[in-house]
């Protein structure tokens, strides 16, 4: 069996509603999906994060496929190897990590095929029977937070995700509300975006936690490590490291250091499904716990983390997901946590999903005629610059 051919698409699939935060202001997901074919006619799938620029994604896979044509499936170390390091991806190694699963997960998924496997199989097998997922409240009114809420219990949810960092007058009456709808045993995942100093972290969180704040993820700048340390030391509530863990090394340093009790990555922060892995038992190891991480993402790389979930010792029970947000999907069954908490054994060998490629050319022409679902809007920009107005579309 060797890879014959690769072939990389870029789709833009649309929001429910547009995700606002701190940091990002997105109206859908823009991936790049890719297609590998064996000389024996398996097909393997892949998907690969578009970052802020979904153009050099696809330039990086663009760069990888001399190296991946003619390989046989199962060296897929040796494939990372060889694209990372001989093509000297070192020096923009997180472009390379948000690129290269794509064709990480296709390899994975072509060996599960060929030995009639799931991919949880070849990790080692099941550790748990199902993964629970959160429910991604949106930053907006409080009647629509509410209702939010409502929907979310009555669905089977019980962890909620809400990002701070913007209006915090506006947080408080929101922790309020979500606490009343929620119950006193639901637990709330806070996103902070790196927004807060360490001062402002010490004492918002101190208010928060008035309503029990299950974790805070990234509240302060994840660089230097010392922002995270000297807050753990500063505050009772359980934190989560999120950016900062683009790169395996960073990852080990947060792990050994014991910087967070909770660590939110996934294969796009470290390049692959191995090493995402790899990384899950060493924090075990340490007595820390997982929590996936998503910056928008489609049902190929949803059922790619889900097969590693179902395999590592210790994760959180809100693990990160777009699902419940997309209007549609590439892949032919929709996958179980678009419309709930829970998703248990993917059946089937390799991923267990199989893929619309008339979805794929649809969402390809859709990229085509609006471009990439971008991580900003320019209406937003210029804050500083009353003079300056948005330049018109080219």
């Amino acid at each position: 069996m060797r890879v014959a051919q690769a072939e990389f698409t870029i789709v833009s699939v649309p929001y429910t509603h547009r995700e606002n935060s701190a940091q990002v202001n997105r109206d859908g997901v823009t991936d790049v999906i890719v297609k590998l074919t064996t000389d024996d006619g398996l097909v393997g799938w892949g998907e690969s994060c578009s970052g802020s620029n979904v153009e050099s994604v696809l330039e990086v896979l663009n760069a990888c496929r001399p190296m991946l044509i003619g390989r046989n499936p199962w060296n897929r170390d040796a494939i990372w190897h060889d694209c990372f390091r001989n093509d000297l991806w070192f020096y923009r190694e997180s472009i390379f990590n948000l690129a290269y699963p794509g064709i990480d997960i296709a390899l994975w998924d072509l060996c599960g095929k060929a030995a009639g496997q799931p991919i949880y199989n070849l990790l080692g097998g099941l550790r748990r029977r199902e993964v629970r997922y959160f429910y991604y409240l949106s930053y907006s009114d409080l009647d629509t937070l509410r209702r939010e809420c409502r929907d979310g219990v009555e669905r089977g949810y019980t962890q909620f995700y809400r990002k701070v960092g913007v209006d915090f007058e506006q947080e408080l009456a929101a922790m309020a509300i979500i606490r009343e709808e929620i119950g006193p045993r639901g637990f709330i995942q806070l996103d902070g975006n790196e927004s807060w100093t360490v001062a402002e972290a010490a004492r918002n969180l101190a208010a928060l936690d008035r309503w029990n704040v299950g974790y805070a993820e990234q509240p302060v700048p994840s660089q230097p490590i010392e922002n995270m340390l000297e807050l753990k030391s500063k505050t009772q509530v359980p934190l989560a490291f999120n950016e900062g863990l683009w790169r395996v090394d960073r990852v080990m340093e947060v792990i050994r250091r014991r910087a967070a009790d909770y660590l939110v990555f996934g294969p796009y922060w470290v390049g692959t499904i191995a090493n995402f892995h790899r990384l899950s038992h060493e924090a075990a190891v340490e007595g820390l716990v997982v929590n996936k991480h998503t910056h928008g993402e489609l049902g190929i790389f949803a059922a790619a983390n889900q097969h590693v979930l179902l395999t590592l010792p210790r994760i959180n029970g809100g693990n990160q997901q777009t699902a419940q947000m997309m209007q549609d999907d590439v892949v032919t069954t929709t996958i179980p946590i678009a419309a709930g908490p829970s998703w248990g054994i993917p059946e089937g060998p390799g991923l267990g999903i199989e893929v619309d490629e008339e979805k794929v050319a649809k969402y390809h022409t859709n990229y085509l005629a609006l471009g990439q679902y971008l991580p900003y809007q320019l209406d937003r920009m210029g804050q500083e610059d009353p003079g300056w107005r948005v330049p018109p579309k080219p």
